[in-house]
Formats: C-alpha cells, structure tokens, sequence
C-alpha cells in the first residue's frame, strides 16, 4: 500500500507539472499580441511608380505599415521601412521570422534580422534584408516581428506581413524597378558642359549629359531654381566673347524653358573670357575654358 501511495503521490506531481507548464505557455500565448491582415484586408499597392522612385505597401490594420523603396541611382538600391501607429516608446531589438504557411506544417520559421528600434522612430532594414523579405514573400512566407511591448511589462507583439495578393502588386513594383533613372538629382545639380571652338555648340559628351538633366526634368517637378554661367577661352576679342557666351547662356534657358523650368526661376550671366580655370596656351586648356556652369535647386 505504500508502495502504491509513493506511485500515486509521483504520478499526480508529474500531472500538476505538466498542468503548470500548460497553463504557462497558454497564459505566454494569451500575453502575445497579434498583428496581422485577415485575408479581406490583405491589401498590397505600388504607392509610387515614377522614373525617380517605386514604393510598394501593404497595411498591419491597428498596427502600421510596411513598405518597399527604391530610389534612382547608379546601382540598384531597396529600403524596407517598417511606420508603426504607435512609434516606440524605448529602444530594443526586435526579432524578424519568416513563418511558414499552415498548409506547410512541420515547416520551420526562418531567422532573417535582428530590427533595431528607436524611441520614437520608424525602423528599416537595408538592402540585403529588405531583397529577402521580398523572397520569402514571393514564397507565400510571413515575414513577422517579436518584440517586447515597451507599454506593457506582460505583453509580447507579433506583427506580421501577410502574402496574400502579394504577387500581382510586386510584379508592378519589379517593372517600376527596372524603368528607374540610373542617376539622381545630385548627380546633376551642378553640371559642366563645354562647347566647341568658337560656337555655341555643346561637345558630344556634353550634349548627352543635357539629354540626362532634360529626362530627369521630366520626373522632377520640385525645381525652384537654375543658375546658368557661361565662359569662353580667350580667343577672338574680349567683345565678341563676351557675346558668345551671352548667346550660349540664352541658348541653355531657352533649353531649360523647353523643360518645363519657368522663365522667372532662371538666371543666366555670360562671363566671356574672364575667370579662366585652365591656361589658355594649349588647346586642352582653351577646351577646358570653353565652358557653362550649371547649378539646379529644388524644393
């Protein structure tokens, strides 16, 4: 009898055990905050298509949202920004999970990054994690994020980025991708040209770099202002240079009006011969001098 006693008194604390372990997960889970998009309200959108940026989003309903960005540039460029309602009251890391789909059971979550959060800023990944974010939805994935709820001692969030309608607004977000200007504003701001002898003819190179500024124009409606300087070597009389680099600067306006750039936010000055920046001895040098000064502004 005592023997069964001891059994008895062993076999109920392995139940009371596991019943508290139980109670535990289940009072862990309940302390869990769920964010997530049914599937009524899984809305993806390209929010911007244009030659100067794409953007691509897609809202947490009660939490933020989340989006895409690719600017234009020389080198192929993506930014994942992370916009909560509530922005973070106290710094921390979050956990990033790629979380498989529950007709793929048995299917480990995958660890992506580790996402820093700022008091009270938005947070990003950069270009590595934000391609893989992109692939693991591509996949039917759930990119989600674990973190500490900075209001709350108890509670744990999960948000999390639903797949659904994933595909049709990506493939819109991968063609703006490929249409973007390999340059961008700064690359243009302030430009050199320089024309041939005794002509208000551009060089070759320099006509394709005003072929660059009148494409970018075109995209770029926040331009508050162009200042254009124009220069000549010292060949030909001090008078008649002065007068062909007044005509190359009415030249470029009338090309910056074409454009698209109200007359009243141009300012031309034509220098002539004056303020060298090469001898003018050589004929590299003279082609050097041979010049147009031009700084943009915007907004």
């Amino acid at each position: 009898m005592k023997f069964v006693g001891y059994l008895c008194l062993s076999l109920c604390s392995l139940q009371l055990l596991a019943s508290s372990e139980q109670s535990a997960l289940q009072a862990e889970r309940q302390n869990v905050r769920q964010y997530v998009a049914t599937i009524e309200q899984a809305n993806w959108s390209v929010k911007t298509a244009t030659a100067l940026q794409c953007e691509l989003s897609h809202t947490i309903p009660n939490f933020g949202e989340v989006s895409f960005v690719s600017h234009s540039g020389k080198e192929l460029n993506l930014l994942f920004a992370l916009k909560m309602t509530r922005l973070p009251d106290d710094y921390g890391l979050a956990k990033v999970l790629s979380v498989p789909p529950a007709w793929r059971a048995g299917e480990q979550a995958k660890a992506i990054a580790d996402f820093k959060m700022l008091k009270q800023f938005d947070g990003d990944l950069a270009k590595k994690e934000a391609w893989t974010l992109l692939t693991e939805l591509e996949q039917g994935f759930s990119p989600t994020f674990y973190f500490a709820d900075w209001h709350s001692p108890f509670d744990q969030i999960a948000a999390a980025v639903n797949p659904v309608q994933f595909a049709g607004p990506y493939q819109k977000f991968n063609q703006c991708m490929a249409g973007l200007l390999r340059y961008t504003f700064d690359d243009i701001a302030m430009t050199v040209l320089n024309y041939q002898s005794n002509s208000d003819e551009l060089t070759r190179e320099s006509e394709a770099r005003l072929k660059q500024i009148a494409e970018y124009l075109q995209h770029d409606k926040s331009i508050v202002s162009v200042r254009i300087d124009t220069y000549t070597d010292s060949y030909g009389g001090r008078w008649i240079n002065e007068e062909l680099s007044r005509k190359r600067a009415a030249t470029l306006k009338a090309f910056f009006v074409e454009a698209g750039i109200e007359e009243s936010k141009i300012d031309t000055e034509g220098f002539g011969e004056k303020r060298h920046v090469a001898p003018n001895d050589t004929p590299r040098g003279r082609a050097v001098n041979r010049r147009a000064v031009i700084q943009l502004a915007r907004l």
